[in-house]
């Protein structure tokens, strides 16, 4: 089996569909499916599940895929190093970013590392916290923006906690607590809640606070666009809590009223893997962010 291989499987894995695949690897489909039927002949077992709409890993696929992303992660991290003797030149950077930002302006960061270093080829994916951090144990990214949640142990990872922000209540402008300067969360009990979707930060925090008020949220619509969550809030469709900078900024009007019990927080932390050196891309961006956002907290 040879390199290209392995990453025509992993971008298979990830992608779930032979075209994007190909697509994401600069190799056309044919090309793509021929590297998988050999690597399936030399194994002498099948690894994908072919349907007429979607592709799947077979156990053997899921066993080849685990141990390929460390492979390919090892041979990355020597040529990052190898890279370091000559500088940041060039490379690959990931980067992971949560739904929504809060005061952290990922497009300006992105901006400045680009200028500075022109060559290097970047790639955003945006996930929930718990599936950044995941994505960073298996080497999927080099980086993630994430907040720290009660399931997301330090294990393997270093925390830089960049940001942290208050809560809100978003409400729509004719609502009957709209008005008001401050709400405690248990007289939103009977309210229907635009929500993050399970695994968001957002979401554990409203459910975990729900929770100890003494009632559970009803939560009649989900969304991971935060854009998406002030309109529905503005057209009347539920409440929602937001971090103050998204319900500040312009928009969709809503009545903000602050969170008195409890008063909720969220961060924005930058969290990198702790048993591998990061790749000289990823220490310029590390840079950069720590630059421009001064670490409230770390721990490994």
């Amino acid at each position: 089996m040879n390199l290209r291989q392995l990453r025509s499987l992993i971008a298979l894995a990830d992608e779930r569909h032979f075209t994007r695949a190909a697509a994401r690897e600069h190799i056309a489909q044919p090309a793509l499916s021929q590297q998988i039927r050999s690597l399936e002949a030399e194994v002498g077992l099948p690894l994908v599940e072919r349907t007429t709409r979607k592709v799947d890993m077979t156990q053997a696929g899921e066993l080849l895929v685990a141990r390929a992303r460390r492979a390919l992660a090892e041979l990355d991290a020597a040529a990052a190093e190898l890279q370091s003797l000559a500088g940041v030149q060039t490379g690959r950077l990931s980067v992971g970013a949560l739904h929504t930002m809060g005061p952290v302006d990922l497009s300006l960061l992105l901006a400045t590392f680009h200028h500075r270093y022109p060559a290097i080829e970047l790639t955003v994916l945006e996930q929930s916290s718990e599936e950044l951090a995941e994505m960073l144990r298996d080497d999927v990214i080099d980086l993630a923006f994430l907040s720290v949640t009660e399931r997301i142990q330090s294990r393997g990872l270093v925390f830089r906690r960049l940001v942290s922000e208050e809560l809100v209540v978003a409400l729509p402008t004719d609502h009957r607590l709209a008005e008001r300067d401050g709400l405690r969360l248990a007289e939103l009990a009977a309210e229907p809640f635009v929500s993050f979707r399970k695994g968001a930060r957002l979401r554990e925090l409203l459910v975990g606070a729900a929770a100890d008020a003494g009632f559970e949220p009803k939560l009649a619509l989900e969304s991971n666009e935060v854009l998406r969550i002030r309109n529905l809030v503005s057209r009347g469709l539920g409440v929602a809590i937001l971090p103050r900078s998204d319900v500040e900024r312009p928009g969709s009007p809503v009545a903000v009223c602050d969170l008195v019990e409890p008063p909720l927080t969220r961060d924005v932390t930058l969290a990198s893997r702790a048993e591998r050196r990061p790749s000289p891309a990823a220490e310029a961006f590390l840079a950069i962010a720590l630059e421009e956002y001064v670490p409230l907290a770390s721990n490994a």
